[in-house]
């Protein structure tokens, strides 16, 4: 199966998914809190401002799409992903917007992807974003390995910069998948706001990828750090990657949306950078 047909990481019973999660600690900080890090020496590879008219689509040269339902997306999702502008454009103020709507019984959304325009094999890989919220909203900036569907997810490796599940705005998860080590049973840590939400204001998400271990940071406090000893299967993190950005409408990992769900909603990214 294709990967975008392929990531169904939450197809246990939800009850599963959600112990799972709660078992992993849940940082939490202030500005006074963060680590003192050894300086790192970056320097930018790739980025997108979202520079550009109000309305317009991203830039082709960096984003391609995934469309469509797909059975779900191999996750009981609800949604059909376009390139239409009212489900992902720019609104002319250096922002893309990506945005969910209800039509009845029937959902609409964006998936974008630098898929064959931009890969990396380690670095640092950052958004600053502000989530959408509510029962049922999947918001996430994702990665994927670049392998041609050979070998098939989970083999290719995932890494979840950011998850959200919109019922719980105030936490968010870094999670890996790969052989051994996929759906209920990936590797994750949790980070959780205290007295806020990820919906009212923006974040910096961002992990740092090298040849033996993978660190989650919100706005630059190290809240998670996986180790290639850490995987009980293989460490499948040494080849290239693409980029991944799109709300989800239902699925087994944040069940499906109510009566108190808002729409539309939007996910806001300011920006998207990568450094190695």
């Amino acid at each position: 199966m294709k990967y975008f047909s392929n990531r169904n990481r939450y197809k246990k019973p939800m009850a599963i998914a959600l112990v799972s999660v709660i078992a992993f600690s849940i940082g939490g900080c202030n500005e006074d809190d963060k680590q003192s890090l050894p300086a790192r020496n970056w320097t930018l590879t790739w980025s997108d401002d979202f520079d550009g008219s109000a309305g317009s689509l991203p830039d082709d040269t960096k984003w391609g799409y995934d469309l469509g339902n797909n059975g779900g997306w191999g996750n009981a999702e609800l949604e059909t992903y376009t390139n239409n502008p009212e489900n992902v454009s720019l609104d002319g103020t250096g922002n893309l917007v990506i945005t969910a709507i209800q039509n009845g019984n029937s959902f609409t959304s964006a998936r974008i992807k630098t898929r064959s325009k931009f890969e990396q094999t380690y670095g640092r890989f950052e958004a600053r974003l502000k989530t959408p919220y509510g029962p049922g909203i999947w918001p996430a900036f994702w990665m994927l390995g670049a392998t041609n569907n050979q070998p098939a997810w989970p083999a290719c490796g995932e890494i979840d910069i950011m998850e959200l599940r919109g019922q719980t705005p105030y936490v968010v998860n870094g999670t890996i998948h790969g052989p051994g080590y996929s759906a209920g049973n990936a590797i994750s840590g949790s980070y959780a706001l205290q007295n806020s939400r990820f919906d009212l204001d923006y974040h910096v998400f961002a992990v740092e990828w090298t040849a033996d271990k993978i660190d989650f940071f919100v706005d630059d406090y190290l809240y998670k750090r996986i180790s290639k000893n850490d995987v009980p299967g293989d460490w499948v993190y040494d080849h290239a990657f693409f980029l991944i950005l799109n709300i989800a409408v239902g699925g087994n990992y944040v069940g499906f949306p109510t009566a108190q769900t808002p729409f539309p909603q939007k996910m806001i990214v300011d920006y998207v950078k990568v450094y190695q």
